[in-house]
C-alpha cells in the first residue's frame, strides 16, 4: 500500500509556482493577485480563506481579502464582485462558500467573470471543462488529478465509482475520469444516496472517489484488494481524548480499508492540501492567460 501524500505533492508544487513568480519578477512583469471575498463570520471559512492568504505569501502572489458583513444584502455582494471583475490589477477572485441565506449563491456565481474563476465553478468553466477545452478546473478535482498523475496511478480502462454528485467535486471527477487522455480514460459509475446496492458497485471498483461526507462510510468488505482510494471526506468527529475535542475523519475506514489498497489519501494530509495548491496554479494560469490576451 502507497500514501497518496497530498502535503508532499502540494509543497512541491508551491516550490514550482514560487520558481514561476521568481521568473516573472526578474522579467519584471506583474505577479499574481489573487482576491478572496468572504461574507460573514463563519470559523471554518475564515480559517480556511486565512491559509489561502498565507499560501499566496509563500508564493509570492499579491494577494486582497474582503471581509463584508453577514447582514450584506445580495445587491451588496454583486456590487463588489462587479467592482473585482473590472480591477486590472486582480488576476482571479473566489467567493467563500456559504453564503448567508439572503444571498443567491447561484445568481452570486453566476455574476464572476469567467476569467477570473479560479474557483471553476461559472457554468461557461464547467461547461468546457465538460467539453475538454482549455479552462478551469475546480480546485478540489484538479488536486484529486494532480496526486494521480504524480503517482503515476494507472487510471486507462479501470472502472472508477464515484460516491457523492456535488458540483463540487463528485460530478467534475465523474466527468474527468472519464475523458480522454491521463488521468481518465475510466469506465465511471457516479453512486449517491440513491443508489441501490452500493456495496455492490464499490466492490467491483478499481479506483473510488469519495466526496459524501460520512464518516468512516466505506468499509473493507465493500472494496476489493489493490483498489485505489480517494478520500475526499473531512467531517469534525467529537472525541474527547483530542486535544481539540475532535478529530477530522474521512470517508474512508482507513484503518481497514489501508491494508486492501495499492494506493490511498489519508485524511488529513491527502486531498485536503492539494486544494489550495490547485486555487494557487488556476491563479498563476489566470495571470498567465490575461498576458497573452493584451499581446
Amino acid at each position: 500500500m502507497q500514501l497518496l501524500d497530498g502535503n508532499k505533492v502540494s509543497n512541491d508544487i508551491k516550490d514550482e509556482i514560487a520558481a514561476e513568480v521568481s521568473k516573472m519578477v526578474e522579467k519584471g512583469e506583474k505577479v499574481p493577485h489573487l482576491a478572496a471575498v468572504i461574507v460573514g463570520n463563519d470559523g471554518a471559512s475564515l480559517t480556511y480563506v486565512g491559509s489561502k492568504v498565507k499560501a499566496c505569501e509563500r508564493v509570492g502572489f499579491e494577494s486582497t481579502m474582503v471581509r463584508m458583513s453577514g447582514t450584506t444584502s445580495e445587491v451588496e455582494l454583486l456590487a463588489k464582485i462587479q467592482e473585482l471583475n473590472e480591477n486590472d490589477d486582480i488576476d482571479g477572485f473566489i467567493i467563500q462558500l456559504p453564503l448567508p441565506p439572503q444571498i443567491d449563491t447561484q445568481k452570486v456565481l453566476m455574476a464572476v467573470d469567467p476569467s477570473k474563476d479560479v474557483d471553476g465553478f461559472h457554468p461557461e468553466n464547467f461547461g468546457k471543462m465538460a467539453l475538454d477545452m482549455t479552462t478551469f478546473i475546480p480546485a478540489t478535482p484538479f488536486g484529486i488529478l494532480e496526486l494521480l498523475e504524480r503517482y503515476n496511478v494507472d487510471t486507462q480502462g479501470k472502472h472508477t465509482v464515484v460516491i457523492g454528485r456535488s458540483h463540487i467535486v463528485g460530478r467534475p471527477m465523474s466527468i474527468l475520469m472519464g475523458r480522454k487522455g491521463f488521468p481518465g480514460n475510466s469506465t465511471v459509475t457516479l453512486t449517491h444516496s440513491h443508489t441501490k446496492n452500493i456495496t455492490q458497485i464499490t466492490s467491483q471498483a478499481d479506483i473510488i472517489i469519495s466526496a459524501l461526507g460520512v464518516p468512516n462510510f466505506l468499509k473493507a468488505e465493500m472494496v476489493k484488494d489493490d483498489v485505489v482510494i480517494i478520500d475526499v471526506g473531512i467531517t469534525r468527529v467529537p472525541d474527547e481524548t483530542a486535544p481539540r475535542g475532535y478529530r477530522i475523519t474521512g470517508d474512508v475506514d482507513f484503518e481497514n480499508v489501508s491494508k486492501k489498497a495499492s494506493f490511498i489519501t489519508p485524511v488529513p494530509g491527502g486531498v485536503g492540501p492539494m486544494t489550495i495548491s490547485m486555487l494557487l496554479k488556476n491563479t498563476l494560469l489566470a495571470r498567465e492567460r490575461r498576458a497573452l490576451m493584451k499581446q
